[in-house]
């Protein structure tokens, strides 16, 4: 029985502990923006597995190996946030591949990167030929950041003199038949949804979901759809 218990209790453990870690920093391992946040992700992972699975290892040496790692990490993290020559040193430069429309061979050598490479990344920028570019970088986590040429610019309403108008993030006010109640508050409070809803003939109850959308519209969908044949059928 004891040693069935003590995997559970070890993976128990360190599946909380890693909750709480990614809640401190998660932001910056899940975006691998440099080297050292890519290689911590990894080494994570490397140590919740030994600390849970491997019983062969101490869990309380792993746990203290653990949280030094995760120490160095926040501290480097503040280092870089404080510091512009530490977060340079520690988290290197972009490189420029492309200047005014001409490839850079000496770059492209020293970053170890292929015209095939250079190709590929413009590419998945929807970019199919290398003339349309009047600037690339490959930044530190490997994307490539593109300037295009200003006959080749996605026009926007600015260019078309179109009025201005502000955007807004969309409100949920009601999910699983329950008004949202952090949300319910200024022009959507509770008195402005039992209203709109009552001039709809419709029960908050009967609500699955409902949220105010950028443009200020309201959708609504309730439990019964009254859809008799559903295109995606299990």
């Amino acid at each position: 029985m004891e040693d069935t218990l003590i995997p559970i209790l070890r993976t128990a453990v360190s599946f909380m502990l890693l909750i709480l870690v990614t809640l401190v920093i998660g932001k910056h391992i899940n975006s691998h923006k440099n080297h050292y946040s890519f290689a911590l992700s990894i080494t994570i992972g490397s140590f919740i597995a030994n600390m849970g699975f491997d019983t062969n290892l101490k869990f309380k040496e792993m746990l203290i190996s653990f949280l030094v790692l995760v120490l160095m990490f926040y501290l480097f993290m503040v280092l870089s946030s404080r510091s512009r020559n530490f977060r340079k040193w520690l988290s290197g430069r972009p490189t420029l591949l492309i200047e005014k429309g001409k490839l850079l061979d000496n770059n492209m050598k020293k970053a170890k990167f292929s015209i095939d490479d250079l190709n590929q990344l413009l590419r998945e920028k929807d970019i199919f030929n290398i003339f349309e570019v009047e600037y690339a970088l490959l930044e530190v986590n490997g994307e490539l950041s593109i300037l295009k040429k200003i006959p080749f610019q996605n026009v926007i309403k600015k260019d078309l003199n179109l009025p201005n108008s502000s955007e807004a993030l969309p409100v949920e006010l009601i999910m699983d038949g329950k008004i949202i109640e952090k949300n319910a508050t200024g022009i959507y409070n509770r008195e402005w949804i039992e209203a709109e809803f009552k001039r709809r003939n419709l029960r908050i109850e009967e609500i699955y979901y409902a949220v105010v959308n950028s443009g200020g519209y309201l959708f609504v969908d309730k439990y019964e759809d009254k859809i008799t044949s559903p295109t995606d059928v299990e």
